[in-house]
């Protein structure tokens, strides 16, 4: 964060009503007064420059570019932070003045306040990932109808496709002609659901080849046109995070720790932060694990001495890595790239 704003403001957002919570400077006033959605912005604009804090949330990202238009500095928080801040029962008074007080705390890591354009890839991912889930509940729906008439099929999609049309032949023998239909009909939709995955795909990668950044991690090894272009849009400003490190913890690819008493215990992944990257990220480990003629030295050694999924997880963090290094200093991926501590390259 830059230097302490002269004021700082907590907003708990919501659809109609706002919250605010700030306290004045130079009176002392305790400020906690709600406001109507159309009298959010006119609120701040004859405002000093100041610090406004929100939750991470619905509509925050394009409440918080409003903002940022008008001069003020936002920190955009989880939820899950601001609530350690929470006294006494929770309404929108007390989560307003949560989240001011939150938004002062150096720990309280902020979430990046993206771009319309980021977003727009974003939310073709979630429409994407939407339309993934209902094609394989579908799926899933139909073989288990067609069980129930002693029709099954082996795994995966192309021998559930291969056998589809010949049950159905079978079972119109002897079944309703309307069921039979509204079957195929079931069937049928996953052409159209297929069509519409492949259409967004192929606008991400338009998109993707006309982003250098997301040009640039597409060459490391596991990164595919999902995860380039996700973790682009939701990385926002790659110098936001201090280190590579400290992105892989963002996305929950570290281990949780829990000590008392000057002992501290490694937990599992700590699952923070964005599932749908983390799961990207994972995936790319598992295919380059399966697939890589030549894995490497590193992951050799680390195969011989650890279980496979501790090995992908360490994968998936040490790509992690390698993204936020080729975004923070801009620079093409190089495989033979060997990292250097800062004072090791001062002292050479």
């Amino acid at each position: 964060m830059n230097a302490t704003p002269k004021s700082v403001v907590g907003v708990d957002t919501a659809k109609s009503v706002f919250q605010l919570y700030t306290v004045d400077k130079e009176t002392g006033e305790v400020i906690n007064q709600q406001i109507k959605r159309a009298q959010f912005l006119q609120w701040f604009a004859n405002r000093a420059p100041c610090l406004v804090g929100m939750e991470a949330c619905g509509g925050s990202q394009h409440w918080a570019r409003k903002l940022q238009a008008l001069g003020h500095e936002v920190k955009l928080m989880s939820g899950k932070m601001v609530k350690a801040f929470v006294c006494g029962n929770k309404n929108d008074s007390a989560d307003a003045r949560a989240i001011y007080m939150a938004a002062q705390q150096l720990e309280v890591k902020a979430v990046a306040v993206k771009s319309e354009g980021q977003q727009a890839v974003l939310a073709m991912h979630r429409i994407r990932q939407q339309l993934v889930k209902v094609r394989t509940a579908q799926i899933n729906e139909l073989r288990g109808l067609l069980g129930e008439y002693g029709e099954v099929f082996g795994t995966g999609r192309k021998a559930f496709d291969s056998g589809m049309k010949a049950a159905l032949d079978r079972l119109a023998e002897r079944l309703p002609a309307p069921l039979i239909d509204t079957l195929r009909d079931q069937w049928n939709e996953l052409a159209r659901l297929d069509e519409r995955i492949v259409r967004i795909e192929a606008s991400l990668l338009a998109w993707m080849r006309q982003d250098r950044v997301a040009n640039a991690i597409f060459a490391i090894p596991g990164v595919g046109l999902l995860t380039a272009t996700a973790a682009v849009a939701a990385m926002g400003d790659a110098k936001a995070f201090r280190s590579g490190r400290e992105f892989a913890a963002w996305i929950g690819l570290i281990p949780g720790q829990t000590g008392s008493g000057g002992k501290i215990r490694l937990l599992g992944m700590s699952k923070r932060g964005d599932v749908y990257l983390r799961t990207l990220l994972i995936h790319g480990a598992r295919a380059v694990l399966r697939h890589a003629k030549e894995p490497g030295p590193w992951l050799k050694q680390l195969s011989q001495r650890r279980p496979p999924n501790v090995v992908i997880v360490a994968l998936a963090n040490k790509m992690a890595r390698m993204i936020w290094a080729v975004l923070a200093h801009e620079r093409a991926y190089d495989k033979d790239h060997v990292s250097v501590r800062p004072h090791a390259a001062a002292a050479a």
